[in-house]
């Protein structure tokens, strides 16, 4: 049988908690629990908003504790990674990683060989101090370069304490203001034991495409490597091979040129989408960096929505704004906001709200907008909505009346 796309978004947004708007509060237990779900969740420290981890848990969960992620952190539920890029991960996963932590040469600027040759009796000393004194954040060390700070004026102590952390021998323990916590790997996680526990890299290599796939919901062949940032999938794990040994399976999509693979547990979401029950009802707004368009060439291709950031774009040049949040509407996306939360004066500011150009206003469409924003700037605490642009007369109209 063949899937219609909108049957597919819906399993992708079902796979990945955005389907309908949850019924009951969220508790801490539904943060973990989502976060295994996605199977990451990735860092940025762009704070206009809440930070990227915190808003895609929203998205999800709606209005949340966002204290309850740091928490998971520091009671090792949750360990900090490199994956899509930095990234919570749930602790289960950790021997995924150990590989390329132990074999880190091919990271490429996330580690830096020769500066660790040129800086190996530092990093040894701040191991060292690790040691005896206990847990450090990087601003426990003072300056004594001379040079400013700045993204890419890191101070010697920082890189040593990112190389550390890189090659496995210390990890984030804890998040203090949202600055990294470092400790000794066996401290954080004693429970691990690479003798014992390490295992064949092809084998979590293969785990870590099925959890793609898995979370994906329904996918295309070239999507899955991205997802958890895999280098060339070897032959031997790839999604039609995984198909002719049974852990994957298949399924046309209207459209799709190519087969389209999804993982055997989520076989009652096909039922459910080829019986037409499978209905998308969620209004909300995405982080840049969540899961459903970080892939840019996916949302492009799934949704039919070209989109980027424009954080690093010069301001006379950016289109849309600095740093625009998609809004998915009812299984589509319809278009993006760019929204400044004025936490001290309890305003939430939506700089310019843009619609995709095949986007009709409605009054339905106003009111999951309206009762959306709202939730947004509570949740920020900022309920005070300012709407200082909108490209669609009528919506913007509408809103004013509300706002």
């Amino acid at each position: 049988m063949q899937l219609s796309l909108t049957a597919a978004r819906n399993i992708h947004l079902a796979a990945q908690g955005l389907l309908s708007t949850p019924k009951r509060r969220a508790n801490k237990d539904h943060v973990i629990d989502m976060i295994r779900r996605m199977g990451v969740l990735q860092i940025d420290t762009i704070s206009v908003v809440a930070r990227s981890p915190y808003l895609v848990l929203w998205s999800r969960l709606g209005d949340y504790q966002a204290e309850w992620l740091e928490q998971h952190l520091e009671e090792g539920r949750l360990f900090e990674y490199w994956s899509h890029e930095a990234c919570f991960l749930p602790i289960e996963s950790f021997g995924r990683y150990r590989h390329q932590m132990l074999n880190p040469d091919a990271m490429g600027w996330k580690f830096n060989q020769t500066w660790l040759k040129e800086n190996a009796s530092q990093v040894k000393q701040i191991l060292r101090h690790i040691t005896e004194f206990g847990a450090c954040r990087s601003a426990d060390f003072e300056r004594t370069d001379g040079k400013a700070g700045g993204w890419w004026e890191w101070k010697p102590e920082k890189r040593s304490l990112e190389v550390l952390f890189t090659t496995g021998k210390v990890m984030v323990t804890r998040r203090q203001k949202f600055h990294r916590v470092y400790d000794l790997t066996e401290r954080v996680h004693p429970n691990w034991n690479d003798q014992r526990d390490l295992r064949i890299p092809l084998d979590d290599h293969r785990d870590q495409v099925l959890d793609a796939v898995c979370a994906l919901g329904i996918c295309k062949a070239s999507w899955i490597a991205d997802y958890f940032r895999m280098k060339k999938i070897p032959p031997e794990i790839q999604a039609e091979t995984l198909y002719q040994q049974g852990l994957l399976r298949k399924i046309e999509v209207s459209g799709w040129p190519e087969a389209a693979y999804f993982h055997p547990n989520q076989q009652t979401l096909i039922d459910q989408a080829l019986a037409g029950k499978l209905r998308a009802t969620h209004t909300c707004l995405l982080s840049p960096f969540d899961p459903v368009v970080w892939d840019r060439k996916r949302a492009l291709e799934f949704f039919e929505f070209d989109y980027r950031i424009e954080c690093y774009t010069p301001e006379a040049k950016r289109k849309f704004g600095y740093f625009t949040l998609p809004i998915l509407r009812r299984g589509k996306i319809i278009g993006r906001i760019d929204a400044k939360a004025h936490r001290k004066d309890g305003v939430m500011e939506i700089k310019a709200l843009h619609l995709e150009d095949d986007v009709k206003f409605s009054d339905a469409l106003s009111k999951d907008l309206t009762k959306t924003l709202q939730a947004f700037a509570d949740w920020h605490r900022t309920p005070l909505v300012k709407i200082t642009r909108c490209d669609n007369k009528q919506l913007k109209t509408a809103l004013k009346a509300v706002f």
